[in-house]
């Protein structure tokens, strides 16, 4: 099903809303993906795709739009250059193809990573994460390292926001992302991994903490903890914890960045437990 769209109509500017108002996402259950990877991603892992947005005119499309477009059952809209340009929000490119994806929002309470005697999950949580493009970072770094997922506590970014989405590469549709208030409900995850024969413990990452972050054993199932941006490990993370390492830092840097602290811990876990090798 194909339709072709020239003007700013309700569709247009629902989709434009997208891109900026949080509460219009989550209420409709919506966000853009931009991007070929990020859309390859999207399609590799399942994800519900509602509809493709095209590129009108000339030039001619690539042959990978050519090809999504031509072999998929998604409906499809063609939109005129200008308004594809706002949906990409890149100064100077106008993107082939935009995709209107739904969202997932798994819940904290039924999620169950690992089988007992057999896996050592490791999940990293991100307090407070002031920007979405770091959030999106951390995401591409569980991915790579091999997190079983990503838990965002507080009121922090939306990982559906565009920016986290370009950020993560695709890694979003790739690592459950899920959502909680605080500390209490990573414990009580922690408490139910345990409870299923899962022995976890909760780890943070801290520049005043006892331990280096080369000394600790992750050889165990893990929740790694990395601070908000602005203001680090808050103390009832530090109370949740059942410890907590620091990373040697050199040079003149005061602190490190939360996505390279969170890239640092997950890298020292999957080095321990040489699960990176290609």
């Amino acid at each position: 099903m194909t339709r072709r769209v020239s003007t700013r109509n309700a569709s247009v500017q629902v989709w434009q809303a997208y891109l900026n108002n949080r509460t219009k996402r989550h209420r409709d259950g919506r966000f853009l993906v931009q991007g070929v990877r990020p859309i390859t991603q999207a399609l590799a892992n399942d994800w519900p795709l509602e509809t493709l947005l095209y590129r009108l005119g000339t030039p001619d499309l690539s042959s990978w739009a050519r090809e999504l477009l031509d072999t998929t059952d998604i409906p499809q809209v063609g939109l005129v250059p200008e308004l594809m340009a706002e949906l990409g929000e890149k100064s100077g490119t106008i993107p082939e193809i935009v995709a209107v994806a739904e969202s997932r929002q798994p819940a904290l309470d039924q999620y169950e990573p690992g089988e007992p005697g057999e896996d050592f999950p490791v999940v990293v949580v991100f307090d407070r994460p002031n920007s979405p493009g770091n959030l999106g970072t951390l995401i591409r770094s569980a991915d790579a390292f091999g997190a079983s997922g990503v838990i965002v506590t507080g009121h922090g970014a939306d990982q559906f926001d565009p920016q986290a989405v370009r950020a993560s590469t695709g890694s979003l549709f790739a690592v459950p992302v899920l959502r909680a208030s605080g500390p209490a409900q990573v414990v009580e995850f922690r408490d139910r991994q345990v409870a299923r024969g899962i022995p976890t413990r909760i780890v943070g990452t801290d520049e005043h903490a006892p331990s280096t972050i080369y000394d600790y054993d992750f050889t165990e199932a893990t929740i790694l903890v990395v601070g908000n941006e602005t203001t680090g490990m808050s103390s009832a993370w530090s109370q949740a914890c059942d410890d907590l390492v620091t990373i040697p830092m050199g040079g003149t840097a005061s602190s490190l960045g939360a996505p390279s602290a969170g890239a640092i811990g997950l890298y020292e876990i999957a080095r321990q437990r040489r699960t990176f090798a290609r």
